[in-house]
């Protein structure tokens, strides 16, 4: 809180509660994280929030492991 009172006195209440709020939506509150977000914000007229979906996860499946344990058809001859 204290880096946003201190950003209020550079920038608007309304830019800085704007960028707590996508802050509190990511869950971004580590060091430097909310001039980075009022620096991105900065200039635009409204800013959505977003997360990807799982459907673009760089996430790798679990197909690879489907086999595992199975004893392969050729080791069994």
């Amino acid at each position: 809180m204290a880096e946003a009172v201190a950003l209020a006195k550079l920038h608007t209440a309304a830019d800085v509660d704007r960028a707590l709020g996508s802050a509190a939506i990511a869950g971004r509150f580590a060091e430097n994280d909310l001039i980075r977000i009022l620096t991105y914000q900065s200039g635009l007229e409204t800013v959505e929030p977003t997360r990807a979906s799982e459907d673009h996860s760089l996430q790798p499946g679990t197909s690879a492991w489907s086999k595992f344990g199975i004893a392969d058809e050729k080791e069994e001859h």
